[in-house]
């Protein structure tokens, strides 16, 4: 029994509140919502009266939060969240439970995807979903129970789980880089970057006592797309070990000068400290321990 009940809104208000926080308008989140506009407006001020705050105030024909709306927004979001994460995993899979994962595309598709049918094997009862996210998010207002990380220890609110750091290795096509060439010639190549590791051929440079090269080249902002300018001979690409592995495998890509080097930071699975972990996550995280190079 909640100790607070007057204090629980209908599922309701709590909609009709988001849809407004997030059009600034009681006449869009009517059309959103299937209602009339003056039910909405309803929805808002008994919402308002029941908590005992002021929410919006009017700008024109706008409806802007209040800093106290702003906060309560972010806050319904989230229990809105789980709460259709929660019924969908209830209806799905009664037994056992979903793990919602946004996970960064390459490491994704070339280290977690293949390991993937193990924790399946050992973890029937557990539904993995999976989304693609670039950037660190706020998990109050995401409906993810964990996520991929790669970097440093700073994704606020954050518990972390430490993975593997990443390794580097300098590739090209056949036939791309002259026979013999040193880290020097290599650092004269076109290259190629990734938009996220902006200072990547830098630190390789540095790491190998030869000058940071100067000359600009193409940008990407995924690994598997500067795999492939690589592979049809636009410039050496600097890629982790596990995305470049496939490729030194079928010989559509070779390795050019200076071997393998370590990357400006780790992967780490992260998930929100203010919430408890559900079952399926604990079952992932202990998984992923035996899947650790040093497992």
């Amino acid at each position: 029994m909640f100790a607070h009940r007057r204090y629980l809104p209908s599922t309701p208000a709590l909609l009709a509140f988001e849809a407004v926080a997030r059009l600034g308008s009681a006449t869009d989140a009517a059309l959103e919502l299937s209602l009339t506009q003056s039910a909405v407006s309803r929805q808002l001020k008994t919402l308002e009266e029941q908590i005992d705050a002021k929410l919006f105030v009017r700008q024109g024909r706008a409806l802007v939060l209040t800093p106290a709306g702003r906060r309560y927004a972010e806050q319904v979001r989230d229990v809105l969240h789980r709460l259709g994460s929660a019924s969908v995993t209830a209806g799905a899979n009664p037994e056992g439970g979903a793990l919602n994962l946004a996970i960064l595309p390459a490491f994704g598709m070339h280290w977690l995807a293949p390991r993937l049918a193990d924790f399946a094997h050992a973890h029937p009862e557990v539904t993995v979903n999976l989304s693609t996210r670039l950037a660190p998010f706020d998990f109050r207002s995401q409906p993810f129970d964990a996520a991929i990380h790669f970097g440093r220890r700073d994704w606020p609110g954050a518990g972390y789980q430490p993975l593997m750091p990443e390794t580097v290795v300098a590739v090209a096509a056949p036939g791309n880089v002259p026979e013999g060439a040193d880290v020097a010639e290599i650092a004269r190549l076109p290259l190629l970057h990734l938009d996220t590791r902006p200072r990547a051929w830098a630190r390789w440079c540095a790491a190998h006592a030869v000058p940071a090269p100067t000359a600009p080249g193409m940008v990407f902002d995924q690994f598997s797309t500067m795999a492939q300018a690589a592979i049809h001979g636009l410039g050496i690409a600097l890629l982790p070990t596990f995305v470049a592995a496939p490729h030194l495998e079928s010989g559509a890509l070779v390795p050019a000068a200076g071997g393998a080097g370590q990357s400006i930071g780790d992967y780490y699975l992260v998930w929100p400290e203010e919430r408890p972990a559900p079952p399926s996550l604990r079952s992932f995280r202990a998984w992923l321990s035996t899947q650790l190079p040093d497992a």
